[in-house]
């Protein structure tokens, strides 16, 4: 999965952010009342029982939670560094005084072909989403061509997939104690080191759902 992933780069980057209805399409709509309160803008992290190498030790940034199902992030799965300036040239642009690079990442096994753009709150554009306060999702190629004239949010992180549940699945794993809530800390989202951020978010669990 992988290989395909890094392999089709260009490729994906191009469509979905030249087309931001199709990330629109695969998210739940607007939460409605659930018998269980909203896990969006939370962290789920991956109980020790999960074995399945889609899951094991993911942690996942909630986007969406209500009775039509869930929609997540994964902020530990890195795969490779990428230049600002193959990210704009993937979309149409090309920009040689572009310096930088950003961090891609493979944000869960569902639809690999759509990209995400997590970002702190202060940035936004019309399409962006909100998803607490302190952390958002935008889906276009403004944001790329904004990050890379240093115009672009504070913090981002770059993913392509998603992990996704549909009616009453994620209640039922958490029932199944698969996975533990964690607060959402924007240090955990954006800085903190990948390789020890299972270890410290499982340290930072407040219950076991």
């Amino acid at each position: 999965m992988r290989c395909l992933w890094i392999g089709r780069f260009g490729l994906l980057l191009a469509a979905v952010l030249a087309a931001p209805t199709l990330l629109r399409a695969a998210l739940p709509g607007p939460a409605e009342p659930s018998p269980r309160a909203s896990l969006a803008g939370q962290l789920l992290v991956a109980s020790p029982s999960i074995t399945d190498p889609r899951f094991y030790r993911a942690v996942i940034l909630m986007v969406r939670h209500d009775p039509r199902g869930a929609l997540g992030i994964a902020i530990n799965r890195p795969i490779e560094e990428r230049p600002l300036a193959a990210l704009l040239e993937a979309t149409g642009e090309k920009n040689a005084s572009v310096t930088g690079s950003a961090l891609v990442f493979a944000g869960g096994p569902v639809q690999p072909e759509l990209g995400f753009v997590l970002h702190s709150a202060e940035y936004r554009r019309p399409e962006t989403m909100e998803i607490d306060g302190r952390v958002a999702m935008t889906n276009s190629r403004e944001i790329l061509r904004d990050i890379a004239n240093h115009q672009g949010p504070a913090k981002v992180l770059i993913a392509f997939g998603y992990a996704g549940w549909g009616a009453g699945q994620l209640e039922h794993e958490l029932e199944q104690g698969f996975w533990i809530a964690v607060p959402e800390d924007p240090a955990l989202v954006f800085d903190h080191d990948r390789g020890k951020l299972w270890d410290d978010a499982m340290k930072r669990r407040t219950q076991d759902l």
